[in-house]
């Protein structure tokens, strides 16, 4: 067993480009990572894509000259990014292979003109209840209990979109006030337009190779990943608090790290605004129902005490699902090596990535996936 390395990391610019192919997309994140690796050939590659044709990974690859070596493609939701990135680090540190490609992909906005399109099979697909509006049950569940204001929903993208002012690979970078974000066209009561992550195109890199304890490297301290219990009244919690939180003491465990407060930087998956505060409270940042007071309050942005979604979150560079995961891996290597420019969270050490998958009927998220990053 060894410890691993994230020797290098690149990103597409993500945001809707219906005009690019796919593979320039990918040639755009692997071309950098690889770069940024000093390498040029690797010993197998992992690829999280959702809704990818079949042979998609090889396909793409094969134009980059990427062929003769296991290419095996994952499917995990919205995680299929981080999940293709815990199967190349364990394929690491077992020895199984030395240097391993984790790449997510996709591009949806050829695919979806609107929200994805709910599995019919399920309950909440004959119904119609796409996820904008499984989340708008979360956040009415909590304006009901007075556990977050409308105003502090719309804080989460007001911060996010000042992160993102810093990240010329996120599309949306102009900044918003709260009157903004809720004057924005209705999506799903009570959320609005500008609440809700937009589809998106992109794919996203990283190259993993056996620690070498050189100043600066950045290496893996842990990774865990569950999938979500049966989520019934047993539950007191909104919709992915309890994979969220389960899924932490994991990876805190796996890490020997006391805390959650120990973790210098968080890219955390706000898909929507109440997805982010849920989350923070599910990882213990803060305690439940206080979420919404910690963003509007700037304990989560830039200068605060927990820096959260530093890259402006998946509000500001959309969600391309099988790419997401591995662009908030690249974001977090980018902070500990302290290249993050005009958003860089100053001495961090330490930096947690979590992405929830979601919706598969009657559980609790379809997967949630955490992996802790640690600058030497």
């Amino acid at each position: 067993m060894s410890r691993v390395a994230v020797r290098g990391v690149g990103m597409s610019r993500l945001g809707r480009q219906p005009d690019r192919d796919i593979i320039s997309l990918v040639a755009e994140a692997v071309d950098e990572a690889c770069a940024d690796a000093g390498i040029e050939a690797v010993d197998a590659v992992w690829v999280g894509t959702v809704f990818g044709a079949p042979g998609v990974a090889q396909r793409v690859l094969r134009s980059m000259g990427v062929t003769g070596v296991p290419i095996i493609t994952v499917e995990n939701a919205c995680a299929s990014g981080t999940t293709a990135f815990v199967e190349a680090y364990e394929a690491v540190r077992t020895g199984r292979f030395g240097r391993v490609l984790a790449l997510g992909v996709e591009q949806m906005s050829t695919a979806f003109t609107g929200p994805i399109v709910p599995e019919s099979t399920d309950p909440e697909g004959r119904t119609g209840l796409a996820l904008p509006a499984l989340y708008a049950m979360s956040a009415a569940r909590y304006l009901h209990e007075g556990a977050v204001t409308p105003e502090q929903l719309a804080a989460v993208s007001v911060k996010n979109r000042e992160h993102a002012a810093g990240n010329p690979r996120a599309p949306f970078r102009n900044r918003l006030t709260i009157d903004e974000v809720l004057s924005s066209r209705l999506i799903a009561d009570p959320l609005t337009l500008l609440q809700c992550c937009p589809t998106s195109d992109g794919a996203a890199a990283a190259i993993l190779a056996p620690a070498t304890g050189a100043d600066g490297e950045v290496t893996v301290r842990a990774t865990a990943m569950r999938s979500g219990r049966v989520w019934d009244q047993s539950s007191p919690h909104v919709w992915g608090f309890d994979i969220v939180r389960d899924t932490t003491v994991d990876v805190l465990a796996a890490a020997a790290v006391d805390s959650v407060h120990d973790i210098d930087v968080f890219e955390v998956h706000d898909a929507f605004t109440i997805g982010e505060i849920v989350t923070t409270e599910a990882l213990g940042i803060v305690a439940p129902g206080e979420g919404g007071a910690a963003v509007a309050a700037g304990r989560t942005s830039l200068r605060g005490d927990m820096p959260v979604n530093p890259s402006g979150g998946l509000l500001s560079r959309g969600h391309p699902l099988g790419a997401t995961g591995l662009a908030q891996i690249a974001e977090i290597t980018w902070q500990l090596c302290g290249r993050a420019g005009d958003r860089q969270v100053g001495s961090a050490r330490l930096g947690l990535i979590e992405t929830m998958g979601g919706g598969v009927s009657v559980l609790d998220g379809n997967s949630c996936v955490m992996t802790i990053l640690e600058a030497s």
